[in-house]
């Protein structure tokens, strides 16, 4: 293996378009993300056919892009990683079947990523992964505790029984009449009310590192209806606040009860969630006072975008653990399949 091992990714799990290339597992050459939540807004949330044709219509040429800026040619690359999922699977195959196309045209090996394992590495991008350690991933489809002692091996302690956190948070907006994506809008206006609501802590059985949000997104909506049935005033930023403390401290507690059980030296925080203002200063406080490492990536690094892929990419490379043409998507995928 060369010295300067550079990894071209490709991210198209869900609603962004994401090409980048990636030197030694760390370093960004570039990075370019297509949103498409302008064209999902109206919609109130993603439409899975129309995310396939907005990945179809700019994966060349976000490919064309990422090459240019890097300033490199596809003889350059050394291998080229893609997401196999989980994810929507039209948007998934997308990714994958221009990632073969690449692999097969320039006679590269092809290496297929986790999804998951990419938001975890992405905090390998800003700063060192110190093992043993705790993952916690937040996002709209998923919201896990894993554990891993090294790089590539990854055991999942505990898993959401419903909704994914994300989806909690877009479901709450819309009942506060908050447009598409709400998670962002409701972490603004939970910094400006008080916690006058209480809804409920979900902490379910003793010692256990599961979560689950569905009963508290349900409160929520019948304290809404409740009130707007009888008539009173709802104080929106209330509602947010009330709702982001009862997820907030749910998450922060059971991350670190899970780090100090399993004896970690560092938590890392990953996915589209972990760029909430709130979730971050509760657990910098939280951290610190168990003298705890945290890392939380920039928000940039938070939601899907394809370096994260590549960094994930690099070691599953390093690894050996390619694939052929016949590699397919899969809209649900067990992290611990990918475990060494």
């Amino acid at each position: 293996m060369s010295k300067e091992t550079l990894i071209l990714a490709i991210e198209s799990s869900c609603d962004e378009t994401s090409v980048s290339i990636i030197k030694n597992g760390t370093e960004i050459l570039t990075n370019i993300v297509l949103s498409q939540i302008e064209s999902h807004k109206r919609f109130g949330g993603v439409v899975p056919e129309v995310a396939s044709r907005h990945h179809v219509e700019g994966i060349t040429t976000t490919v064309d892009e990422a090459l240019i800026e890097a300033e490199i040619t596809m003889n350059d690359v050394d291998a080229i990683a893609v997401t196999q999922g989980p994810g929507l699977i039209g948007a998934l195959l997308v990714g994958i079947n221009a990632a073969k196309a690449l692999a097969f045209a320039y006679d590269k090996p092809l290496v297929p990523v986790h999804h998951i394992a990419g938001h975890i590495y992405a905090n390998n991008l800003e700063e060192p992964l110190q093992f043993p350690l705790m993952a916690l991933i937040v996002s709209g489809g998923h919201t896990e505790l894993v554990y891993m002692k090294d790089h590539l091996s990854f055991e999942v302690i505990g898993e959401t029984r419903d909704d994914a956190v994300g989806e909690a948070y877009d479901k709450v907006a819309r009942t506060i009449g908050l447009n598409y994506p709400g998670g962002p809008q409701v972490d603004r206006l939970a910094s400006e009310g008080q916690d006058s609501y209480h809804f409920p802590r979900v902490w379910l059985d003793k010692d256990s590192y599961d979560f689950s949000f569905s009963g508290l997104k349900s409160a929520v909506i019948n304290k809404l209806h409740n009130l707007r049935q009888k008539g009173e005033k709802i104080n929106h930023a209330d509602v947010a606040t009330s709702f982001q403390n009862s997820v907030v401290e749910v998450l922060v507690g059971k991350s670190i009860s899970a780090c100090k059980h399993y004896n970690v030296k560092q938590l890392l925080v990953a996915g589209g969630v972990a760029s909430n203002k709130g979730l971050r200063s509760n657990l910098v406080e939280a951290c610190a006072s168990q003298n705890i490492a945290l890392s939380i990536p920039s928000p940039a690094l938070c939601t899907d975008n394809a370096a994260m892929i590549g960094a994930a990419g690099y070691y599953l490379y390093q690894a050996g653990l390619t694939a052929d043409m016949t590699l397919n998507g899969f809209n649900s995928m067990d992290i611990e399949s990918f475990s060494m």
